[in-house]
């Protein structure tokens, strides 16, 4: 049987590393790749996207973070399947990361076993959601279909956003400046300003400090930022 063949995502050099020898001490696991932010993983996968068959990836990555990196590697390449490990177990990172099209989602506390399965059931063609998450999806599920609580029909609603949308959103909550958004993006300041609002018009949202509650809720960027 062919290994299965790993690009590892991770900001962190020590916890990738760490990873890393993980995956290497695992039967027929091979990491072919790393990338410390989800932009260079894009990068590495534009170039070999046929020769991975899992991307093991973190959530918190400042730049463009895992869920939006999600969106754009199930957009543009077929092949590759996304397994999310991260610290962020809340519902809010959960069904943001299914919404972008995850293949599976396993705390970081999770077990040596759990992650070897979660990598074989995933390059299977499966999906693995650690119970830890699972329980996320299901309680989106039963609002989804109306089978809520009152005490859940009062949450504000989650619009499902595009990649792109995402990854400005999540620009502009870390802080940066129109003309770094442009150039990080390869686009004009004016579109940057044109996307901001029709953003900010789809969420209904009518200033900045809004846009950044909003991200904190839905898990585009972390709390702790």
């Amino acid at each position: 049987m062919p290994p299965t063949r790993v690009l590892l995502v991770d900001d962190h050099p020590v916890v990738r590393a760490g990873i890393r020898t993980l995956l290497e001490q695992m039967d027929e696991v091979q990491v072919v790749g790393e990338a410390d932010t989800g932009r260079d993983a894009l990068k590495l996968l534009k170039s070999q996207s046929s020769d991975v068959d899992v991307v093991l990836m973190d959530v918190s990555m400042t730049d463009l973070n895992g869920i939006a990196t999600t969106g754009y590697i199930t957009k543009d390449y077929p092949h590759p399947r996304v397994l999310i490990l991260s610290m962020h177990t809340d519902e809010p990172y959960v069904l943001a990361a299914v919404q972008a099209g995850v293949a599976g989602y396993i705390p970081k506390s999770a077990t040596r076993e759990e992650l070897e399965l979660a990598l074989r059931t995933v390059a299977r063609g499966e999906t693995y959601l650690s119970p830890s998450v699972a329980k996320h999806v299901v309680g989106g599920y039963r609002r989804l279909s109306g089978q809520q609580t009152p005490e859940q029909t009062k949450a504000p609603a989650v619009v499902l956003l595009r990649p792109h949308e995402r990854e400005l959103l999540q620009l502009i909550s870390e802080g940066h400046a129109t003309k770094e958004i442009a150039a990080r993006l390869h686009i004009s300041p004016k579109a940057v300003e044109s996307r901001r609002i029709r953003l900010m018009e789809r969420l209904d949202i009518h200033d900045l400090a809004g846009l950044v509650r909003y991200a904190l809720r839905t898990g585009i960027i972390p709390t702790e930022t």
